[in-house]
């Protein structure tokens, strides 16, 4: 056949291909199955072999297992003549009775005694003597022991292919099974050898069987196929190409369509229309994407002020007091996403009390972080309405934020109001992570109480307060949990305990460098992993009242 067509030509050297290594998939699928029911009625046939031969093993034969005693000499005799005939009509080349024990070296069941042995006249090979004893390094024949012996198999195969070596069995199969006592001990392995001396000739005849007929068949195939590309399919792929080229350089819908130019019913005729379809499709997808683009760009430089606004709502002046001496307090937060619903806050409520605030809102993105800014004012806003221990702040704060909740939002809040001449706080943890504290000489242990409801869960909650006392030189560290919950790219979370262990492992003076630290200690953890919550922290060291400005423990 005259080719006109490079295309034609690399269409039929693809089916040529495929066709070429769907056949050697099947004649390597078939082979390989044909081989596995050849060999398994080899197997099957040595197995019924191997069985009628146990019928010969009595009990007391097994029991005596002494080839001084004349009973048991008598029986043996017995028992090869009836294997020799067995052998012969079965066509098997060994049948054979032994022990295999355990080599002090190797562990293995390598230290293999024959107890009967028949071998087919036929093969030449001889038989051996009752006790003759051989190492056995097959591990083959390794593994099948141990399958017997150890898990109670009740049939071992194992096929051997050497068609190239001059082995009297050449390819063969042995089956062996397991020989019990009156107890449903093993006691010893019968093991029956056949040859497949028919397997080499059934396959390859299987093999030229197959080639032949996938030699005519892709004969008839590519002749057929040929003139119906040639004839049928080219002219109109060239038309569909020429308008592909002409659209990818002009991206302009064409004057005549394909649909008008190829009527043709079949799936080039509609592989012409989707065409057209997908010109004007990609037409009015560019000018969508325009548009889109451009919004996009304005929503992000909008999320980009609100990052900024929120930035701005947080305390980031440091140090805040200048006039205060006794404490030194810095605090940061790094959003999960362009905004956050975590935030910290401290403010003096008069000359000696001053909030601290941490706080969580679930969720993640734009409401949590506009549901962060109403919770953030409205705590602020109510204690320093003065004269309210921060139980009654989050129990106001908790009546306000229910009123037309309809996202059903909540924020995990600790608040604590710290008397900055005696360094007492009173607090109130409203199922927000429990604080770690730092006494001097001492390390940051968690200081855990029982925690209130978060706020906005639901109306009319009490909040549960407490009090604890630093004195000079303590520490207090609050976070949320992006910090306990910060997760590395294996899955691991870096956790409460982890976190203790950087914070005592830390080298630092201010609160700035404990929390810059304890940013690169999540940092190194998680890796590349990305991060799914925001990391909000806050460090307040204590320096006591008339500390004279010394900031060094």
């Amino acid at each position: 056949m005259k080719f006109k067509s490079n295309i034609t030509l690399q269409i039929l050297t693809g089916v040529l291909l495929v066709f070429v290594l769907l056949t050697g998939l099947v004649c390597v699928i078939g082979y390989m199955q044909f081989t596995d029911a050849i060999e398994d009625q080899y197997a099957d046939s040595a197995y019924n072999t191997a069985r009628t031969a146990a019928y010969e093993l009595t009990p007391r034969f097994l029991k005596l297992n002494d080839p001084t005693l004349r009973e048991y000499q008598m029986k043996l005799i017995d028992i090869k003549r009836n294997w020799n005939k067995l052998a012969d009509t079965q066509d098997a080349t060994f049948i054979y009775l032994f022990t295999a024990a355990s080599d002090d070296v190797t562990k293995e069941y390598s230290k293999v005694t024959f107890l009967v042995n028949v071998a087919n006249k036929r093969t030449g090979f001889p038989d051996y003597s009752a006790g003759y004893t051989i190492t056995q390094t097959d591990s083959r024949y390794l593994r099948a022991f141990r399958e017997i012996y150890e898990r109670g198999s009740e049939r071992v195969e194992i096929a051997v292919y050497r068609p190239e070596e001059k082995y009297t069995s050449g390819n063969h199969i042995t089956v062996m099974i397991p020989v019990h006592d009156h107890l449903k001990n093993v006691i010893g392995i019968l093991g029956v050898e056949r040859r497949m001396e028919d397997l080499d000739d059934v396959r390859s005849l299987y093999l030229r069987h197959v080639f032949i007929f996938s030699a005519v068949f892709l004969l008839i195939v590519m002749s057929l196929y040929g003139y119906y590309l040639s004839d049928k399919l080219l002219s109109p792929v060239r038309e569909i190409a020429s308008e592909a080229m002409r659209f990818a350089h002009e991206n302009t819908r064409a004057e005549i369509q394909l649909a008008a130019r190829i009527t043709d019913i079949s799936e080039i005729g509609q592989l012409a229309r989707v065409i057209d379809v997908m010109e004007e499709d990609i037409v009015s997808y560019v000018d969508n994407l325009t548009r889109v683009t451009r919004e996009k760009e304005q929503i992000k430089a909008e999320l980009n002020v609100a990052k900024q606004i929120q930035a701005d709502m947080l305390p980031r002046k440091f140090p805040p007091f200048p006039e205060h001496d006794e404490f030194d307090i810095y605090a940061s937060m790094t959003p999960a996403k362009e905004v956050g619903g975590d935030f910290y806050d401290f403010f003096l409520i008069d000359d000696d009390h001053m909030a601290l605030v941490i706080a969580d809102v679930s969720g993640k993105g734009v409401p949590a972080a506009l549901f962060m800014v109403i919770a953030k004012t409205l705590i602020k806003n109510i204690a320093q309405m003065g004269n309210l221990s921060p139980s009654e702040i989050l129990r106001e704060v908790n009546t306000r934020l229910c009123e037309n909740n309809e996202a059903d939002l909540f924020v995990t809040v600790w608040l604590g109001i710290l008397e900055i001449s005696s360094g007492k706080i009173f607090a109130s943890n409203a199922g927000h992570e429990y604080p770690a504290i730092k006494h001097v000489n001492g390390k940051f242990e968690l200081f855990k109480t029982k925690q209130s409801p978060a706020v906005a869960a639901m109306d009319g909650m009490k909040f549960r307060e407490y009090d604890f006392e630093l004195e000079a030189g303590d520490v207090l560290y609050l976070y949320t949990d992006g910090v306990a919950e910060a997760t590395n790219s294996n899955d691991e979370l870096f956790g409460t305990d982890r976190m203790l262990d950087a914070l005592n492992n830390l080298e630092c003076e201010s609160a700035q460098e404990i929390l810059t630290d304890m940013k690169s200690a999540v940092d190194n953890f998680t890796g590349d992993a990305p991060q799914f919550d925001d990391i909000t922290m806050l460090c307040l060291r204590f320096f006591g009242k008339n500390s004279g400005g010394n900031k060094t423990e």
